[in-house]
């Protein structure tokens, strides 16, 4: 497909090109569904949910940056201006694209459950489930181990300088966007209940209100810390220590070996051929397979035949998102504790068999899981580009808002509530154990045809694999642009069980209604749903060394692009 073509958007964007009746001279009327532009440069772009953190990622490139160094001050950035989502107490997982080679790396650095949290410990708690918030509800955080692990491979720029924005809108302040303020208040209660929170992000027992400035010195304390000593100022140093003097006064029990002896891994991404694109994702314990499972299935059927707003292409989507949603919540688990059949998974004869249980006429509400085995074969998502046409695709989490709910002493930044994602069934394969990797939910993505390289993510807990699956459809199946994938209506199913999807209110009410003949039960929301996660997306065309840049309008972000060498080198002239 050449480049030309996949900028087309065929059903949802017509181009006239004939004037309308009557008219003499003027512009050419466009008609598109899509509400945004990309951004195009030869130069660098980075994306992300935050305007003020993309511009420092374009700042960085400016400087000489890498990809790398970008996003680790975007990263940084997003940590104080979206706080809630994502920062140094969340986990981390990353894929490169390095141009020049064409490798394609993946990183892993999801931080592990303390060594002595085990299910005996929480069965002498008198807990039968996970806690979902609370000191047991916390692992190691895995992000500033992943930012040195990129950094020392593929950064540019000096570590410390990367972190100057952030520690300049901790102390200076920020004004706070649309989405996130309506994040903070939906999580006043669970701030009322911790000290800390209280006091560092509750004015008078509020959040901070849109257009209202905040500030967090404490949180600049910590982050001028890892600018001067790296990870070590994390894991071993002043921040370590106030982590477990935290942990200590709640009666948790992670140690300083826990955080110590934390490494990220370096992995080698899953990949499968989705009608000749290479579409590569992250093995367990990230729940990347069920993208590329549901991919496998929707092959199975004539998905650009029956056209993008039809009820039978939603219908295989949603019947293949219960098939892969099934299987991943029978398998997903660590695999240096468990062994995770993802080479069947996302096998094509695994795939056969699966979309055989395909109904394109009735909806199937209780799905079991298959036996891949016998076949072989609340979040942010932001991703940079640089000059070179270097990719990362970088994903990082608290898991739900606020994380745990704790707020370290003296640092102000929440610790992540990751661990809630284990199960205390001793025969699960995501049972909680010493040391092990909970299943995670947030998964980076990257795509290739030819010229064509795509980094990508959506946002949204369980919503990530499907909301992938249905983005790699509406680029390669109905020709869009990254811009117009991003922005397409989605569904969502935010459970392993049952046949409720969320679907938003673009898609026509027909189509709508033929799903509930088929059996599907839906919850309409709006034109553009937080629920279907917000996303991004840089593109490099190889041979025109163009880079495209795209921001989902389901967020408060932009896709920025490094500025060109426009002014002289020097301080400004006043003559």
């Amino acid at each position: 497909m050449r480049l030309a073509i996949l900028f087309e958007l065929c059903s949802l964007i017509v181009l006239s090109l004939t004037p309308s009746a009557g008219a003499q001279n003027g512009p050419v009327p466009l008609d598109r569904s899509q509400a945004r532009s990309m951004v195009l440069t030869r130069r660098g772009i980075v994306a992300t949910s935050q305007t003020l953190a993309s511009q420092a990622g374009a700042q960085a490139l400016a400087r000489g940056g890498s990809a790398v160094d970008a996003a680790i001050a975007a990263n940084a950035v997003l940590g104080v201006v979206e706080r809630m989502n994502n920062g140094i107490r969340g986990d981390l997982f990353a894929i490169y694209w390095d141009a020049k080679t064409g490798v394609v790396s993946g990183l892993n650095s999801s931080g592990w459950a303390p060594e002595r949290l085990t299910l005996e410990f929480l069965k002498q708690k008198g807990l039968t489930d996970m806690p979902p918030i609370g000191i047991y509800s916390v692992t190691v955080p895995g992000c500033v181990a992943g930012w040195q692990a990129l950094h020392k491979k593929f950064g540019r720029l000096p570590w410390a300088e990367l972190f100057q924005p952030a520690i300049y809108y901790a102390n200076h302040g920020f004004p706070v966007t649309e989405f996130i303020s309506a994040y903070w208040k939906g999580e006043q209660r669970k701030l009322s209940a911790d000290s800390n929170a209280r006091r560092i992000f509750l004015v008078n027992g509020e959040a901070p209100a849109l257009g209202n400035w905040f500030r967090n010195p404490e949180y600049a304390h910590a982050l001028q810390a890892i600018a001067a000593g790296g990870a070590d100022a994390f894991y071993r140093g002043p921040i370590a220590k106030a982590i477990l003097t935290t942990s200590d006064r709640l009666g948790g029990v992670m140690t300083a070996s826990d955080l110590a002896e934390f490494e990220p891994e370096w992995v080698k991404p899953l990949s499968t051929v989705y009608r000749g694109w290479t579409v590569y994702e992250l093995p367990p314990n990230g729940q990347g397979m069920a993208a590329l499972e549901m991919l496998n299935i929707f092959e199975k059927f004539p998905l650009l035949q029956w056209g993008f707003l039809s009820a039978d292409a939603f219908q295989v989507k949603m019947e293949a998102q219960k098939l892969a949603y099934a299987d991943l919540r029978r398998y997903l688990a660590d695999p240096r504790f468990v062994k995770v059949p993802a080479a069947g998974i996302i096998s094509k004869q695994y795939a056969a068999e699966r979309a055989s249980k395909v109904d394109v006429n009735r909806a199937h509400c209780d799905i079991a899981a298959g036996e891949p085995a016998r076949f072989v074969g609340d979040t942010i998502y932001m991703t940079a580009v640089d000059k070179d046409g270097n990719i990362l695709s970088l994903i990082q989490s608290l898991y739900e808002g606020f994380g745990s709910g704790i707020v370290v002493d003296d640092f102000g930044f929440h610790l992540q509530d990751r661990g809630a994602l284990f199960v205390l069934d001793p025969h699960h394969p995501d049972a909680l154990a010493p040391r092990k990797r909970p299943f995670h939910t947030i998964i980076p993505a990257f795509m290739e045809k030819g010229n064509a390289h795509i980094g990508f993510g959506i946002m949204g807990g369980l919503n990530q694999a499907q909301a992938h699956a249905q983005f790699v459809s509406d680029v390669v199946d109905y020709g869009m642009n990254i811009q117009a994938a991003l922005e397409a209506p989605r569904f969502t199913r935010l459970s392993f069980k049952g046949c409720e999807f969320m679907i938003e209110n673009r898609v026509p009410a027909e189509v709508r209604q033929a799903l509930l003949q088929k059996g599907q039960q839906l919850a309409v929301r709006g034109d553009f749903s937080t629920s279907m996660g917000g996303g991004q997306a840089v593109m490099h065309d190889s041979s025109t060394g163009v880079n495209y840049g795209a921001s989902s309008p389901r967020k408060d972000g932009a896709a920025v692009p490094e500025p060109d060498p426009y002014f002289p080198q020097g301080p400004a002239s006043r003559n």
